[in-house]
């Protein structure tokens, strides 16, 4: 049966509809892969968000002129989006959508899906996708059945992954198939460098130019000086904007403060919605969005907490809540019934939604991938082609105690051009080259911060850092030598001015925030204690209930005994009894805990 991938010749070179990016990734892959001194099994491609890396995914094949090719998602989400590509009953298949082939016969898909799919359909397909979950285990019914040269290429998404154990064992099975990680990133969140010399990376800078991708910049938030107590010895100190990023770099408990204490979390929340603001008032557009990044569920709470107090409107998702609660905030977000979204490393590889375009960073970086991972989420373009476009904008929101990225040494191994990028976005110094950890997400505790309390800081000042050279520059320098605005004008520097709340918005804030302090409390408990939560053990009385329900019902009782309301008074609830609330949220939860379980 004649193979597409060996038989036909896409249309590539003078193709309008191929991206620059896929074109030059498609000519390196075909030089390496006709040239029979390249002895290396594995090379990499290094694509950021935007750029088109499915699109390359589908034309890799033709370029080793594969006989079988399995292509290898870290996800259901990616390997849908890769067997969409690749269906030619799609119509925006990518063969078709971009005019690579005139007509069949294309190459013959097929998808791994439990149990959906047999022997005889591989055997009658060119291109196998699948997802890493459906070929793991030692006693994997593919991995044992198929012949060791069943695949002679091997495609990795995201395969910054690929250097983790089950993508390894897949590699060992099939030991004579060639191998290309394709990626935004070639590190894992843990500081390992994706397997593979890298054959060809595509730098930001040029992606931001011909308008890929959206143009960047950073926004840090600089106080003149800032108060903290160290709780071991209760002294209160201030210290100037140099120390403050001194301590950033060099002390966790600090870092964390920065991101949790009230005094400054609000400025990141603050300036994230100003710059919100900014953009919907330039462009027209008001379902631009913001996606904050969080460190756990009780942080989640304190964020979307802060941002309902300034009435947006906030949603969270996180790895812990049910499907259902997830897709129902997903919803909202697609539907622009939402303001901010709010993740724990819960939105990454494979989510669109281009209508971010402000990303607040709450969490701790301690590596580079992860955050380049978090911005990404706000790089895609919302007008397609279109370098400059006001909508292509986006903004990064950080402060200058959170040492948001510390770690640079292997992101320069693989790019220079993108070192120098980000280096730009965040112009931070003393890196510390033994932390190989990631993106942190912190175990949930009654109290931040510890061991230091950020008490207050002075005027804050938003230093914005442009990664390309501004038209506006020059606008400004006019203005100045006409004496329209002073000589010492800056945009760049500007005081940080709050996001004004009512009583009544933070009340409110407060009283929904309750609601998701308990159920993650109550889901918590029952992962500590093994217990699942829509499991029956705790349903003494036989009403139905699963566990997750009796245990937040008895914490939701205990809540309103503290402040002497009943049952349906939540929204009588006063801002004096929510603190009174929060102050005692600990000696509540243990109460319910001692009633549900009998003082277990």
């Amino acid at each position: 049966m004649p193979n597409p991938f060996q038989n036909r010749l896409p249309n590539i070179g003078g193709n309008r509809h191929i991206r620059a990016p896929q074109r030059e990734a498609f000519q390196a892959l075909t030089d390496y892969a006709s040239n029979p001194e390249e002895t290396e099994r594995e090379v990499g491609i290094v694509l950021p968000v935007g750029c088109g890396k499915s699109g390359c995914i589908t034309l890799t094949p033709f370029a080793f002129r594969s006989n079988r090719t399995l292509v290898v998602a870290p996800g259901l989400s990616i390997a849908d989006q890769l067997a969409a590509d690749f269906n030619p009953s799609n119509a925006s298949m990518f063969y078709q959508k971009c005019q690579v082939l005139t007509g069949a016969p294309y190459p013959e898909p097929v998808e791994i899906r439990g149990t959906t799919t047999n022997r005889s359909d591989l055997e009658e397909a060119n291109v196998v996708i699948t997802n890493i979950q459906q070929l793991q285990g030692d006693a994997n019914h593919w991995l044992q059945t198929l012949p060791a040269d069943f695949f002679d290429l091997i495609l990795f998404d995201e395969g910054h992954h690929s250097v983790a154990d089950s993508w390894e064992a897949l590699k060992a099975r099939f030991p004579a198939a060639r191998i290309v990680n394709f990626s935004a990133t070639p590190l894992r969140a843990d500081g390992q460098i994706m397997a593979g010399r890298v054959l060809y990376s595509y730098p930001i800078f040029r992606a931001i130019q011909e308008g890929y991708v959206k143009r960047l910049k950073a926004v840090q938030l600089n106080p003149r000086t800032l108060r903290y107590v160290r709780r071991a010895d209760a002294q209160e100190i201030e210290v100037s904007l140099d120390e403050v990023r001194r301590l950033g770099e060099e002390e966790a408990d600090f870092r964390r403060s920065i991101v949790t204490s009230a005094a400054t979390l609000n400025t990141i929340v603050d300036a994230s919605i100003r710059e919100l603001d900014r953009l919907r008032t330039e462009t027209g557009e008001n379902r631009l969005k913001i996606i904050a990044s969080a460190l756990n569920f009780e942080h989640c709470r304190q964020v979307v907490e802060a941002y309902s107090a300034r009435g947006r409107r906030a949603g969270y998702v996180h790895s812990r809540e049910d499907g259902a609660a997830n897709r129902r905030v997903m919803e909202q977000l697609d539907n622009h019934q939402l303001d901010v979204i709010v993740q724990v490393r819960k939105l990454g590889e494979g989510f669109d939604h281009p209508f971010l375009s402000v990303a607040a960073v709450f969490s701790i970086f301690s590596n580079l991938s992860p955050f380049v991972q978090f911005v990404g989420r706000i790089m895609r373009v919302i007008q397609q082609n279109a370098p400059g476009h006001v909508l292509n904008q986006g903004v990064v929101v950080f402060h200058a105690g959170a040492n948001v990225a510390r770690q640079w040494t292997d992101f320069q191994a693989y790019s220079e051009a993108d070192q120098d990028y980000f280096d730009q976005l965040l112009p931070l110094e003393g890196f510390d080259p033994t932390d190989q950890t990631g993106e942190r997400e912190v175990s949930p505790v009654p109290h931040f911060g510890d061991e230091i309390e950020v008490r207050a800081q002075s005027e804050v000042q938003l230093e914005e850092i442009h990664l390309l050279e501004e038209d506006e520059a020059a606008a400004i320098r006019l203005l100045q030598e006409r004496g329209i605005i002073s000589g010492d004008f800056d945009p760049t520097r500007q005081a940080l001015q709050p996001v004004p709340t009512t009583r009544v918005a933070q009340r409110q804030a407060m009283r929904g925030g309750l609601d998701m302090r308990v159920r993650t409390e109550a889901a918590r408990i029952l992962h500590e204690r093994g217990l699942n939560p829509a499991g029956r053990e705790l349903d003494r009385q036989h009403l139905g209930r699963d566990n997750l329900i009796v245990l937040k019902a008895a914490i939701d009782r205990q809540v309103n005994t503290a402040v002497g309301r009943t049952s349906g008074q939540r929204h009588e609830f006063s801002r004096v009894e929510l603190d009174q609330i929060d102050a005692g949220f600990t000696e509540i939860v243990d109460a319910a805990v001692r009633g549900v379980f009998n003082g277990n």
